[in-house]
């Protein structure tokens, strides 16, 4: 429901949506005759498209480059808000809407890198035209409330961007990271003039104000804590080349924040942005533009080895009002840093201690665990870590390697006792297989540990999503108690060290709005129908006493039941009481299936999907079936969320239908 800000002057109009993140466009307002529509439209002024356009836009690269873009993962949650354009009548001055740009699923992000006319960096061949503002809405009961947006002062000083180059080259952001935190530690009160760096963990680095050089190059050593297994870690030489590049002038972004111009500063904005996550990188877990920790809430067990941390979403944005900080809270799954033993017992849900592993064990295991780091326990103080490649076909008792180049052979058992004291008690458990592929390093799973801190990337099911999703919600109340307390006061931004060394201040009072509620709209049923005609409550109303205007048709139909404990009788009467209601409702529908309900194993679906096709095609004379009725045996079964794909010349209409949520 949109809400809309009025100020007094009448020279700015503010767009906020219930879940609303998209910067917030700046215009005056429209005449009166072009607010009740009688008057002539408001023309666009010629000079208020900018001239910095060099070449044809590119289809992709706003979704490429844009800010705030990130890769949906079902396994996360984020509570926080949609992006949405807004639009802004048009003039020459007072303009402060954020650049966006829309991607083809219906997201939008912000067009980081789309617009650049500062001194130092390439124009963009993105152009900028607002559309003109038919008037302003009056509509609705006035109230204010608040936002997550805390307002940021401008800082007043230049930002600096110079490009980095690593060599060898590293692909982790986290190693890129270590090594730039390294030459910060070494050099910063010698080389770097005491300037403390925001580094993106790429190819840029930004500092407020200049460096004593325009271009260095450094020699930084790190040890190196790849995967091994014997031998001492090695220590790596990274030869780093730190080059100046340009300089962002904060004027510009002043005078886009006042409305005297229409082309945002995104490289100012972007360094402001990489300033403010540099601590919170280092605090907590970083993943896209969310940060998480198990010290802002109390993890949650979702089952299966998994547990949700909770996070929160930042991100810099210029508004109407001002440069503001958004903030928001988010949930992740994450793997529960638990003894292998017991994460496989948890991912089994029975006792493998006394259990010998089936076929299908090891494989379950081994999906879960390939790529996941565990560390050692073995070792007392020595917490080695190493990534998991695979896992043994045999159990640890029958393991034996080479120790020697005369091929000596001896066992896993044997090893582990006479090079660490360490009696493996659950022998007849599979090592775990970690390190290089073409060797074979065996660890057994009761010395292991999952290393806290990894995200789950694989497809969450039924329970875990709901379990999620419980986690997830909260009230207005509890949500900005969450914002206020576990993430703006504990990160104190008023004692940020990079916060302080670009001149960033940001408030810890969220930000207060004009707003309007708009009243809801009447909805129109059919005219046979007891009721009419419905005003919904509070965005809430049903279908009791109604009949759909266009109702639809639904002659041959059919039904399949997967599930052993749903008796036929029951499946029955499930499908009469559906079709009762959909008649009701205002739909023509056959209270006889074409054929039967069909009883089937939930391991033959394409076997049962083929037989009733056919079945209703000879029992219709070639018609085809408009729906395809499917009970599941449980939400959790091995049928649930696994599309099935009929190339056939019928479109059959599958739902998935659980019964507990039914009856």
């Amino acid at each position: 429901m949109p809400i809309r800000q009025m100020k007094d002057s009448s020279e700015q109009h503010l767009v906020i949506k219930t879940h609303l993140q998209n910067t917030m466009s700046q215009a005056q307002k429209q005449p009166k005759t072009a607010q009740n529509g009688k008057g002539p439209p408001h023309q666009e002024p010629q000079n208020s498209k900018p001239h910095n356009q060099t070449s044809p836009p590119t289809k992709n690269r706003g979704r490429r480059r844009g800010r705030g873009g990130r890769k949906s993962e079902q396994s996360d949650v984020y509570m926080r808000p949609s992006s949405r354009p807004c639009t802004v009548a048009h003039k020459p001055v007072n303009h402060a809407c954020d650049i966006v740009a829309s991607n083809s699923d219906g997201s939008v992000q912000n067009g980081h890198n789309l617009c650049r006319t500062e001194m130092g960096f390439p124009t963009s061949s993105k152009s900028l035209s607002f559309a003109p503002r038919p008037g302003y809405g009056q509509v609705g009961t006035k109230c204010i409330v608040k936002a997550n947006h805390f307002f940021a002062e401008l800082p007043d000083k230049d930002l600096n961007q110079y490009d980095v180059t690593i060599t060898p080259e590293v692909a982790s952001r986290t190693v890129n990271r270590a090594i730039m935190a390294e030459l910060v530690r070494l050099y910063k009160e010698s080389d770097l003039g005491m300037r403390l760096p925001a580094y993106d963990g790429r190819k840029s680095l930004y500092t407020a104000g200049e460096l004593p050089f325009a271009w260095k190059e450094f020699k930084i050593k790190l040890v190196d804590d790849a995967d091994g297994i014997n031998g001492p870690r090695r220590e790596r030489e990274y030869k780093v080349v730190i080059k100046f590049v340009a300089r962002a002038n904060m004027h510009h972004l002043g005078q886009f924040l006042a409305g005297k111009r229409a082309d945002a500063p995104q490289e100012a904005l972007q360094i402001l942005d990489i300033v403010l996550r540099e601590l919170s990188t280092k605090r907590y877990c970083p993943i896209g533009r969310s940060f998480f920790s198990p010290d802002i809430r109390a993890p949650q067990r979702l089952g299966d080895g998994l547990e949700s941390w909770c996070g929160f979403y930042q991100s810099i944005r210029p508004t109407q009002m001002g440069l503001s900080l958004n903030i928001d809270m988010a949930s992740a799954a994450f793997i529960e840093p638990l003894p292998v033993i017991e994460f496989v017992a948890q991912l089994l849900g029975k006792d493998v201690l006394s259990r010998t592993l089936s076929d299908s064990d090891r494989v379950k295991i081994k999906k879960a665990l390939r790529g996941v780091k565990v560390e050692v326990t073995h070792r007392g103080n020595v917490r080695r870590k190493y990534r998991v490649s695979g896992l043994t076909a045999q159990p640890t008792r029958e393991l034996v390697f080479p120790v020697d180049d005369n091929s000596t052979m001896k066992s896993v058992v044997e090893y582990f006792q006479e090079m660490y004291g360490f009696t493996i008690q659950h022998t007849h458990l599979p090592c775990l297989q970690v390190g290089n592929q073409k060797k074979a390093n065996y660890l057994p799973m009761e010395a292991c540990k999952i290393v806290e801190g990894q995200r789950y990337t694989k497809r969450l099911n039924e329970r875990q999503i709901t379990a999620l999703l419980k986690v997830t919600c909260q009230r207005p109340r509890d949500r900005e108690n969450d914002i206020l307390q576990q993430t703006v006061q504990h990160n104190a931004y008023d004692q940020d060290p990079y916060a302080k060394e670009f001149g960033i201040k940001i408030s810890e009072k969220l930000a207060s709005v004009e707003a309007r509620i708009l009243p809801a709209p009447w909805l129109k049923y059919h005219e046979t129908g007891k009721e009419k005609d419905c005003l919904p409550q509070v965005g809430q109303w049903n279908m009791m006493n109604k009949k759909m205007i266009n109702g639809m048709t639904v002659s041959r139909w059919a039904c399949i039941n997967f599930s052993r404990s749903v008796q036929e009788s029951v499946a029955r009467g499930f499908c009469n009481e559906l079709a009762q209601m959909c008649q009701v409702s205002g739909m023509e529908f056959n209270p006889d299936p074409v054929i039967p309900i069909y009883n089937a194993r939930p391991e033959q679906v394409e076997k049962a999907l083929k037989h009733v096709y056919h079945a209703s095609m000879n029992k219709t004379k070639g018609k085809e079936l408009e729906l395809l009725l499917a009970i599941l045996p449980d939400n959790n079964g091995s049928l649930y969320g696994r599309p099935y794909v009929m190339t056939m010349r019928s479109r059959l209409l599958i739902y998935d239908l659980e019964l507990t949520s039914l009856f």
